[in-house]
């Protein structure tokens, strides 16, 4: 197999397809976040556009999580191809160091941003719980939990309790992923034993969600409920590596997967639970298989330039958006929040974001995922690793 072919992933490059699907994940993500803030159903918009139709934009945000779960599959799978040649090859302990160089950094700092303003008092940095304080003493616990990869199980059992960190679930959600994920490729060797613990992944999410449909914490939150996403990724990028669309047809394909990806979003989550996470993640499985082997033109390249830029930087995005929103948020408050207000502070939402989010990676994420990656990572595996830093594998 030609690695530098696997899943249309090289490392010197990205695909741009997949960072603008990325780009539209962190965006209705952070819709999602402002608009619980600020309630942006009640805006100038709803002069042009329906309020059901803004409704349904807004608030199932928590679609684009799943978007980026199967993208991570995707990508986790698609890179340890192209590094280890095969699933079975996996050393666990060079994967290990590099998510944890990518991922901890950023998180670390993160995290005492959080803590800090947390300590200095403002509420929505603050541990509480239906506005009754859990004390400052409980940032301990709050951060060994993202830290540790069990903040969305202390959630389910504390409920929300601290605004800037409710968002952090997903990471642990991802970083159990990537902690089994190659503890199973090592164990189950065999073809059969792989679409075995697939097809499970796939069939217990749902039956998870229904069964939990009544409590979002458990139904959107949970492990569980969530393992079909990274599974339909982890599938679609051994399909990529084993089948390649020509232009016509991938294009065809990755259309009618946006259409379809369109559909379930606006039909919502509410009513959905089980398998509205489903059909999102086989069509956004579809649409990575699809642009797998494709390469973005020139009329893409710009015209999707601002949604790829975020798409690059979601991550850095996702972890200090809330961040900047929290202080919006602490600052003007729901009941101060005219109406003629709420879309400029919107935009200047987006751009603090980026601007944090670019600060981020340019002098933090980036430069300290080189070092250790250059000072703890030995052999061509992890030349690899250091020269992927900035492509595809930089999720």
């Amino acid at each position: 197999m030609n690695q530098a072919a696997v899943s249309g992933i090289r490392r010197d490059s990205r695909n741009l397809y997949i960072d603008a699907l990325r780009g539209m994940s962190i965006l209705l993500v952070m819709l999602l976040h402002y608009n619980l803030a600020y309630r942006l159903v009640s805006s100038p918009l709803q002069e042009w556009i329906p309020v059901s139709t803004l409704h349904a934009l807004f608030y199932n945000g928590n679609y684009g999580v799943d978007i980026f779960f199967v993208i991570s599959g995707f990508l986790i799978t698609s890179n340890i191809l192209v590094r280890y040649q095969t699933l079975a090859g996996i050393d666990a302990m060079h994967f290990y160091k590099l998510r944890f160089f990518r991922l901890y950094p950023l998180v670390v700092i993160a995290l005492a941003i959080i803590t800090a303003l947390g300590l200095a008092g403002l509420s929505n940095f603050a541990n509480a719980k239906h506005h009754v304080s859990l004390g400052n003493g409980f940032f301990v616990i709050a951060d060994l939990s993202v830290l540790t990869f069990w903040h969305n199980i202390l959630m389910e059992s504390v409920g929300y309790f601290n605004y800037a960190m409710n968002i952090y679930w997903s990471l642990s959600v991802e970083e159990v992923f990537y902690l089994l994920y190659p503890l199973l490729l090592l164990v189950a060797r065999r073809r059969w034993q792989l679409v075995v613990l697939a097809c499970l992944g796939m069939v217990v999410a749902p039956i998870y969600r229904q069964i939990h449909r009544d409590d979002e914490l458990f139904y959107l939150y949970g492990n569980l409920a969530c393992v079909d996403m990274l599974t339909y990724g982890c599938v679609a990028a051994i399909v990529a590596s084993r089948l390649k669309l020509a232009k016509a047809p991938g294009n065809l394909v990755a259309v009618l997967a946006c259409v379809a990806m369109g559909w379930v979003y606006m039909r919502g989550i509410s009513g959905n639970e089980a398998l509205g996470g489903t059909f999102m993640g086989i069509a956004a499985a579809a649409f990575l298989v699809a642009v797998s082997g494709l390469s973005a033109g020139g009329l893409f390249r710009r015209a999707a330039g601002p949604l790829t830029w975020l798409g690059a930087h979601s991550y850095e995005l996702y972890l200090f958006h809330i961040v900047v929103l929290g202080i919006v948020y602490d600052w003007i408050p729901r009941a101060d929040m005219t109406v003629e207000h709420k879309l400029p502070i919107l935009a200047a939402f987006f751009v603090l974001s980026a601007a944090l989010a670019w600060l981020a990676a340019r002098f933090c994420g980036d430069p300290l995922n080189r070092w250790l990656r250059m000072r703890f990572v030995k052999g061509a595996a992890g030349a690899r690793g250091v020269k992927s830093v900035l492509s595809s594998d930089a999720i």
